[in-house]
């Protein structure tokens, strides 16, 4: 029963907060596609494949061919599982659309509430399971604008938030992107949920009222039953060198900023952020050397000895054979931050191979 509390208790807390909290759909930040991963997620100028539908949809309008994406993580000593699919497709020469699947979630979690019964005796056949799992559905549209070199993206949302039977949730947003290409240079903006994005919490207070005394002082009344992300801003700009015909070299640097005051490296009252810097060398189109860093975050020492700066080094690679790229990532070389390493995997394909 206290293990059931304590998942719970680490879980119901976002929840509590007012309609502004700091922190709300945090899976939607840890990112997607292990090429991006590698590059510290430095992609927001570069992205330009199936995958921009979650980077910076504007990159959606360089798609030459239908493409379909997915990855497979596990985080946290592989208690939590984190999937992806994707899809996109250019509807002409100045138009493309895409969507995508993101599940992260923690299976298999005991319940063990009922665990003794109203006699007092232990019957191990009164424990259940259950999940709890949070969803996005993004559906995705880019388009040319009439300045050269210009594109635009949006992305429209849905968000599903289950905690087995004890709560659910959705709810709705949008994001916004654009990029510019000026020979080698590439820039990039992203906003994330620019109107916030508006989550609605069903409790069901039947199944609350079996946890609410499992630890003293905890759960004893229903959290609140919305809560609204903040936006988000990023700012990319990368460029691409050709070295010697056979090798291409693309350098990038994001500024990822939150309208909170966060542990960020550069923080204050109203806003915060956090640079991240990645390169990508290519050899032939086909062959990719990748890596980066970013996250950084000032990290409180124990015994309250002040602050230290944490960062996450990553390193990637990739392969890339008439149509089909397999990618690896490994997140958080030497575990410099408070984010457990990662191995990434991802696959993305082009329509092509199934003609």
């Amino acid at each position: 029963m206290k293990r059931l509390a304590f998942l719970l208790c680490l879980t119901f807390p976002f929840y509590a907060f007012t309609q502004t909290a700091k922190y709300s759909n945090e899976f939607l930040n840890i990112g997607v596609d292990a090429a991006a991963f590698g590059m510290a997620n430095a992609v927001t100028a570069t992205s330009r494949d199936v995958n921009s539908g979650y980077w910076n949809p504007a990159g959606l309008i360089h798609l030459e061919d239908n493409q379909v994406s997915a990855m497979h993580a596990n985080y946290f000593a592989n208690i939590a599982t984190y999937n992806y699919l994707a899809g996109a497709m250019p509807l002409d020469s100045k138009s493309a659309v895409g969507f995508s699947i993101i599940r992260f979630g923690v299976d298999d979690i005991l319940n063990t509430t009922q665990l003794i019964d109203e006699q007092g005796n232990i019957d191990y056949n009164r424990i259940s399971l259950f999940s709890t799992a949070d969803y996005a559905f993004t559906l995705s549209y880019a388009r040319n604008l009439p300045l050269e070199g210009f594109s635009y993206g949006i992305n429209a949302k849905v968000i599903r938030r289950v905690i087995g039977d004890f709560a659910n949730a959705w709810g709705f947003g949008f994001d916004a992107g654009l990029q510019f290409q000026k020979n080698s240079w590439l820039f990039g903006v992203m906003a994330r949920d620019i109107t916030t994005t508006y989550n609605t919490w069903t409790f069901d207070d039947t199944e609350l009222a079996t946890i609410q005394n499992a630890i003293d002082g905890q759960n004893q009344s229903t959290p609140e039953t919305s809560e609204i992300t903040l936006p988000k801003l990023q700012i990319g700009i990368a460029k691409t060198t050709t070295i010697r015909r056979d090798f291409d070299l693309t350098t990038s640097l994001n500024l990822d900023m939150r309208f909170a005051q966060t542990n960020d490296i550069i923080s204050s009252g109203s806003i915060s952020a956090t640079p991240a810097f990645g390169f990508e060398l290519g050899y032939i189109d086909l062959v990719y050397l990748r890596g980066g860093v970013g996250n950084f975050q000032n990290l409180e020492q124990l015994g309250g000895n002040g602050t230290e700066v944490g960062f996450q080094p990553n390193f990637g690679v990739g392969f890339k054979y008439k149509g089909i790229q397999i990618d690896y990532a490994l997140t958080d070389i030497g575990d410099q931050s408070l984010a457990l390493y990662s191995n990434v995997f991802s696959l993305k394909l082009d329509w092509s191979v199934f003609r």
